[in-house]
């Protein structure tokens, strides 16, 4: 259904994204990627890392870093994947948020809510 391959929306060192392999359906199920969480008290270690840059907020006072396709997906404002965290099973769940045909790149707003404009808190200054 999914697979990483090189990604012309990314410019970072190793340029993947995660790519459709079949049409997805409005609605279906992704990919369920497991969580490493950890207390915020710890991340001021994780900020001294690349992994920084892929830290996902998790519930109240913990960020957690995903596994499997989880930390793969880009931004887009306008994006055709969602996500909800899974706290029973310590996942995040990927969902397609419209119709995706094979081949296209499966994006994600980095913000939480697709409907979210606000500046990436990677930009800011």
């Amino acid at each position: 259904m999914i697979e990483v391959k090189t990604s012309p929306l990314s410019d970072g060192e190793f340029n993947r994204g995660v790519f459709a392999t079949s049409d997805i359906k409005k609605g279906e199920l992704l990919h369920e990627a497991p969580v490493i969480s950890y207390p915020n008290e710890q991340h001021q270690y994780i900020e001294q890392t690349l992994l920084a840059d892929y830290a996902f907020e998790y519930g109240i006072g913990y960020s957690a870093i995903l596994l499997g396709y989880g930390m793969l997906f880009n931004h887009s404002y306008e994006p055709n994947a969602t996500y909800e965290i899974n706290f029973k099973n310590h996942t995040f769940d990927f969902y397609a948020y419209t119709d995706i045909k094979a081949g296209d790149e499966i994006l994600i707003n980095y913000n939480g809510d697709v409907d979210d404009k606000d500046e990436l808190w990677f930009n800011k200054d």
